[in-house]
C-alpha cells in the first residue's frame, strides 16, 4: 500500500533529494547543478511511501506549477505517480489555483493526459530532453 505525504523543502530535502538524483542526474543525464533549484525551498512537496520506504516525489510551486514528478525505477507501472499528481493537483485546488501547469517530458504525454491535461505549444528541449507543456484548469 502507498502513501503520500507533503512536506515543506525543510523536511522533503533528503528524501527528495535523493529520488530526483537517482531519476534524473543518474538516469536521465540531467546534470546535477540544475536538478536542485531555488524553487525548492518555496515549494510543497509530496513523498510517495511503500511501508517505510520513500519511492517517489514532486512538487508544487507557488505559480501553480507541477515539476520534479519522479519514481524510482523499481516503483513504476504501480500507481505511484498517479498518487503523486493527485495530491498535488488536490493541494493546488485547495489553496485556489485556477490551473496547474507543468512541462512534460514527451514520453509522459500519455500520463499526464490521463490525468485531465492538456498539452499546449510546441515540443522543446529542456535539459537535452524533450518536453512540452501541460495545463490542468481547476
Amino acid at each position: 500500500m502507498f502513501r503520500v505525504e507533503l512536506a515543506d523543502w525543510s523536511r522533503a530535502r533528503e528524501t527528495a533529494a535523493a529520488i530526483r538524483l537517482a531519476v534524473f542526474v543518474e538516469e536521465q543525464g540531467v546534470p546535477t547543478e540544475i536538478e536542485m533549484d531555488e524553487a525548492d525551498a518555496r515549494s510543497l512537496h509530496a513523498l510517495a511511501y511503500h511501508g517505510g520506504e520513500a519511492v517517489g516525489t514532486g512538487r508544487l510551486l507557488r505559480d501553480g506549477h507541477i515539476g520534479r514528478m519522479a519514481v524510482l525505477k523499481r516503483w513504476r507501472g504501480r500507481g505511484v505517480g498517479g498518487l503523486i499528481l493527485r495530491e498535488l493537483v488536490a493541494a493546488a485546488r485547495l489553496r485556489g489555483d485556477p490551473a496547474v501547469l507543468l512541462s512534460a517530458q514527451v514520453h509522459a504525454l500519455g500520463f499526464y493526459r490521463a490525468h485531465g491535461f492538456q498539452a499546449e505549444g510546441p515540443v522543446y528541449q529542456e535539459a537535452g530532453i524533450a518536453h512540452q507543456a501541460m495545463r490542468l484548469v481547476l
